[in-house]
């Protein structure tokens, strides 16, 4: 049984540790394997929705592509109280590693993505697109990170968060972090944090849309490019319909 984290770890640095004690160690400090051989394809999808009878869903997943093979997983983070979603995803040679994910919060919420991609062999490539839409006093987080080992040649990594506050007292944390170690790569990595777009608002009503249905399409296109990279159609359809009900409840 390990020792609860404190907000000296820095991977733990936001989290909700009230809310974290009642459930340390049952199941927070459980990681789950996933394992997926060498040139084979697996996805995922996980929900965290909202309950406000669940004081904290921890989930931790360690994954292993092997050469050639490639790992998806696409997630909606927007529990009540305390969700959080942690990845450590090691890749093999020619692996890919894609992660996309929305967070969406109110009230006192906190929702958060760990995301630690290891290219420890060379030719793999990995992406990770996360977006949060934050309103009250609630808390979103990205915390993500691509290492390069030495020999790692031809790695391409590339990450993308964005967060929009609907309320000046919600907070956005957006860490993504390069560590390279391979000098034939390419990586690259952006992080930004707004209000929605006051000029687009102001358009879409001169054409006659009100303004909840502009901002709830605004919200709902934002949302959406956490998902984008979901190739399967009814799959992606399902995940943005799950996030709009959360949208529309943010109000």
């Amino acid at each position: 049984m390990s020792e609860r984290p404190t907000k000296k770890d820095e991977a733990w640095r936001y989290a909700d540790f009230d809310a974290l004690k009642e459930h340390w160690p049952d199941s927070a400090d459980r990681w789950e394997t996933v394992d997926v051989a060498a040139g084979e394809t697996k996805r995922e999808l996980v929900r965290l929705l909202p309950d406000p009878d669940l004081v904290s869903d921890v989930t931790r997943l360690k994954v292993t592509v092997g050469d050639g093979g490639r790992y998806e997983l696409f997630a909606l983070a927007a529990r009540s109280r305390y969700g959080r979603l942690e990845i450590e995803a090691t890749l093999g040679d020619g692996a890919h590693f894609e992660f996309g994910g929305a967070i969406i919060g109110k009230a006192r919420a906190t929702n958060e993505f760990i995301v630690r991609v290891n290219h420890e062999q060379p030719n793999a490539t990995s992406n990770q697109t996360v977006r949060a839409v934050l309103a009250d006093k609630a808390t979103g987080s990205f915390l993500g990170k691509v290492y390069v080992a030495r020999g790692a040649q031809k790695t391409d990594g590339s990450q993308s968060s964005k967060a929009m506050l609907l309320d000046r007292t919600a907070t956005a944390n957006l860490k993504p972090e390069l560590e390279i170690y391979a000098d034939d790569v390419k990586c690259a990595h952006g992080a930004t944090v707004g209000e929605l777009d006051k000029r687009a608002l102001f358009y879409m009503a001169s054409r006659g849309i009100p303004p909840e249905i502009a901002e709830r399409l605004m919200l709902q296109t934002f949302v959406a490019e956490g998902f984008a990279e979901l190739g399967d159609d009814k799959a992606r359809e399902a995940l943005e319909a799950d996030a709009l009900g959360v949208l529309e409840a943010l109000r």
